[in-house]
């Protein structure tokens, strides 16, 4: 889809970081534009961003993880704009700590807004995208869809199994030569993902409390420090789909790890070192 000009695009996880530099990216290519995310005050506060700059928006309070939220997302963006043709799945959350602590509800909370959101997403507007006859669908992975580090098991096996969604659409769109699919795997990038216990539902809270997060307040600032600008995310992403490009790679490093880890698997040796490691 070279000219993006007049489409109309949805965005989840959209009121902070790559979502909302998408949907403001999305905006200046003169597409209209409909923000989903779970946090209502947020939400209505970049969707004022970008009317104020100009721009076509509407913002849609939506629990990703919840079938029956993603269809009134698809019914609220057919009623305010009557078609979709780019869908960005970008929602996601991550709970810390190692595979033999993770409980349940964690493994539930992290499924339920990372997999299950980009599940719900194409099953609900795929259909949609098809009957404007052209369009493109992003899903947001990890460099932990092409590497697992320690300490953040739940959050790996959700971004790896984004990437294998993400290449089966692909190919089963091989038949229809104006919809493709991306699949973005940032580095660190400047969000709040690691804040994102602020979300998790109370029925999904261990031991009826909420949980602190990946990191405290005082490590946050240092796993962040020298993290992309999501507005510089934003722009590979819409090169990936003016130009049809599957892969979205945002840092080199994630590259090079994916070289060493094909190298060992193809000769059959050992894991070499992640790029991260939150197991302490």
């Amino acid at each position: 889809m070279e000219n993006l000009n007049g489409k109309i695009g949805v965005v989840t996880g959209a009121a902070s970081g790559i979502g909302q530099s998408m949907a403001e990216r999305f905006c200046k290519e003169g597409m209209s534009v409909v923000l989903a995310d779970i946090e209502e005050e947020s939400l209505h506060a970049a969707v004022d961003d970008i009317v104020a700059d100009g721009g076509n928006a509407v913002g849609v309070v939506t629990d990703v993880s919840s079938k029956e939220a993603i269809k009134n997302l698809a019914e609220e963006t057919i009623k305010h704009f009557g078609a979709v043709h780019v869908l960005h799945n970008n929602a996601g959350v991550v709970a810390a700590g190692l595979l033999d602590d993770l409980t349940t509800k964690d493994w539930e909370w992290t499924i339920g807004v990372n997999l299950w959101s980009v599940i719900h997403g194409i099953q609900t507007f795929l259909p949609l995208i098809k009957e404007s006859g052209e369009g493109h669908i992003i899903n947001t992975s990890s460099s932990e869809g092409l590497q697992a580090s320690a300490g953040t098991g739940a959050y790996n096996v959700t971004k790896f199994g984004i990437v294998a969604i993400t290449e089966t659409l692909s190919n089963e769109l091989a038949s229809f030569p104006d919809i493709n699919a991306s699949v973005l795997c940032p580095g660190p990038v400047q969000s709040r993902i690691i804040e994102s216990e602020r979300n998790r539902p109370e029925r999904l809270w261990n031991d009826g409390v909420p949980a602190a997060g990946l990191v405290d307040n005082d490590q946050s600032s240092d796993l962040l420090a020298g993290a992309m600008d999501p507005a510089l995310v934003a722009e590979l992403v819409i090169q990936s789909i003016q130009t049809n490009q599957f892969w979205v790679i945002t840092h080199e490093e994630t590259k090079e790890v994916v070289r060493q880890r094909t190298k060992a698997l193809l000769e059959n040796g050992s894991l070499s070192a992640p790029l991260y490691d939150f197991s302490e």
